[in-house]
């Protein structure tokens, strides 16, 4: 009986490591998303940044977010200008860019 009460605590407790690491990603994501968008707001100007910046931040891995999360803290260098232009040339961030800036409407509108 004993077991079943071990492996209750154990699942509590690891869903709390989960929210944690669900907190930290969500500051992390936040605090990249300010450098990506002054970073697409620079490079691509008149181009609303939000959609660009949720299609980078979206096709980034998490150690890419963690890298520019902390330009957030010690500010923006070449480096991390260069990574967010490099996630914004992937096939994957083009498409999603695409898709967020140019609907299916708009498209229409365009070639309709």
């Amino acid at each position: 009986m004993w077991k079943y009460g071990l492996i209750a605590a154990t699942a509590f407790g690891l869903s709390g490591c989960l929210d944690a690491s669900d907190s930290v990603d969500q500051i992390a994501r936040s605090s990249a998303k300010t450098v990506v968008n002054g970073v697409v707001e620079s490079k691509f100007p008149g181009v609303d940044a939000t959609p660009v910046t949720d299609c980078i931040i979206d096709n980034a891995s998490s150690s890419e977010i963690v890298e520019i999360a902390q330009a957030a803290v010690v500010g923006t260098t070449s480096a991390t200008t260069d990574l967010v232009v490099e996630i914004a040339g992937r096939p994957d961030t083009i498409s999603c860019i695409a898709d967020d800036t140019l609907g299916v409407g708009d498209l229409l509108s365009v070639f309709g």
